[in-house]
Parts: structure tokens; sequence; C-alpha cells
């Protein structure tokens, strides 16, 4: 998800200077604009979707289970 959030961060970034370089009235603007707003929505419809399963919700409320543990290499 942080890729699609530095994504959104570069597309605003762009969207800001050709906006300043062609003015704020400009179809070049419009476009820039367009493409934040299609990355904004499609970074909140991947963060709806992503539902927690049984075991994801029983490790949020029991951390230090058994069946919770992560072993690191």
């Amino acid at each position: 998800m942080s890729n699609i959030t530095e994504k959104v961060q570069e597309e605003l970034k762009q969207a800001r200077e050709v906006c300043e370089s062609s003015g704020d009235d400009s179809k070049e603007c419009a476009v820039a604009w367009d493409a934040v707003e299609e990355l904004e929505a499609e970074s909140s419809h991947e963060s709806e979707s992503k539902v927690k399963n049984s075991l994801e919700v029983y490790c949020d409320d029991n951390p230090d289970a058994a069946e919770c543990r992560l072993y690191e290499d």
C-alpha cells in the first residue's frame, strides 16, 4: 500500500507543478488532478477490500498467544 501512497504523492507534486506552469484553468491542470483523484480512489478501494480473517482478529486481541508468534530468520 505504501507504493500507492508514494504514487499519490508524486502525482500531487506533478499536478501542482503543471497547474503552476500552465495555469489553474488549463486542460493540462485538470488532467493532472484527475490522475490524482483516480489514484486516491484506488488507494481507498484497496484499503476497504482488506478484511481481516479470524486468526488476524484473534492475534490483534491476543498478541502473545502461541498461534500469533512471528519468528525471524
